[in-house]
């Protein structure tokens, strides 16, 4: 049984950090990739960052570049996702997901939601202005 779980989410003010953790279970996660996503009240579920399987190849939305970092420690089976000089506009519900699909990391299915099978519960995450 597959099993994701974010934690590491919170309130923060403007310009502050979060570190948020996913911890895989019940799947190897050096085969796949993985993503983080988000969704704001209201609004779609969007595409924030996905990391290839060795941790070397990574690709992130625009509004959150040079900001926020993707990483992976396949030993710990963790995927984390490193926040820093957030905004309000970042507040929103946090989802790690996990996908076995190969290709090019620049192909907008490796942006879709629909091409990942395996998500967590996700993690809320606020930013005060």
């Amino acid at each position: 049984q597959v099993q994701l779980v974010e934690s590491g989410g919170g309130l923060v003010q403007a310009g502050g950090s979060l570190r948020l953790s996913c911890a895989a279970s019940g799947l190897p996660l050096f085969n796949y990739r993985m993503g983080w996503f988000r969704q704001a009240p209201g609004k779609e579920r969007e595409f924030v960052a996905v990391i290839g399987r060795a941790g070397i190849i990574s690709r992130y939305t625009d509004s959150v570049k040079g900001r926020f970092t993707i990483s992976r420690d396949n030993a710990k089976n963790t995927v984390y996702l490193q926040m820093n000089s957030l905004k309000p506009e970042d507040t929103a519900v946090y989802y790690c997901a996990a996908t076995s699909l190969r290709g090019g990391m620049d192909e907008p299915m490796m942006r879709a939601t629909n091409a990942y099978p395996h998500w967590g519960q996700g993690t809320q995450v606020a930013v005060s202005s």
